[in-house]
């Protein structure tokens, strides 16, 4: 089963363009992005994110996500199936 993240993304003041264009550009084998988005709120940039385990997932973010120049902090939000 396919472990989905949400990655809140806080930027540098300024860079949110180039942020969100960078994490865009990211290729590893631990994880795929499916969307990004630059955002309005508290947040500037949301990265939608898919793994094969909550471990690979999280080597994405540190590894490849939070290493982009100009991202300040991230915040990330699992997906759940609620039955």
């Amino acid at each position: 089963m396919a472990v989905r993240g949400y990655v809140l993304i806080e930027a540098e003041v300024g860079r949110a363009k180039a942020v969100g264009e960078e994490v865009q550009q990211i290729s590893r084998k631990e994880a795929t992005i499916v969307s990004v988005d630059t955002v309005t709120g508290p947040f500037d940039v949301i990265a939608l994110i898919e793994s094969d385990n909550l471990d690979n997932l999280g080597t994405f973010i540190t590894d490849g996500i939070q290493k982009v120049s100009g991202v300040a902090r991230t915040t990330t939000c699992l997906a759940v199936r609620l039955s």
